[in-house]
């Protein structure tokens, strides 16, 4: 499943720069993960960088979008149009 930013997120900016796919923006209040982009990693890493470099751990999987391994990986396929 994707991930979400909850309200704990203090803007420390340094989950942005870490996501593979571009899925992190700043938001009106905090950062916000685009679930359309989000794979948590599957492709790129073994582990979700957003979570690993979060300071504050406000970074869970978000229930409103659950997915599978295979379909976060199909999902890294479209994004990078990797076959």
């Amino acid at each position: 499943m994707a991930l979400i930013i909850t309200d704990e997120c203090i803007n420390c900016d340094v989950c942005e720069p870490e996501c593979p796919n571009g899925a992190i923006t700043q938001g009106d209040e905090i950062y916000e993960i685009d679930p359309d982009l989000c794979t948590e990693c599957v492709g790129h890493y073994d582990t979700s960088q957003c979570v690993e470099v979060c300071p504050v751990d406000c970074i869970p999987k978000d229930p409103e979008h659950e997915e599978t391994q295979e379909e976060l990986y199909a999902k890294y396929q479209r994004i990078t149009g990797e076959e």
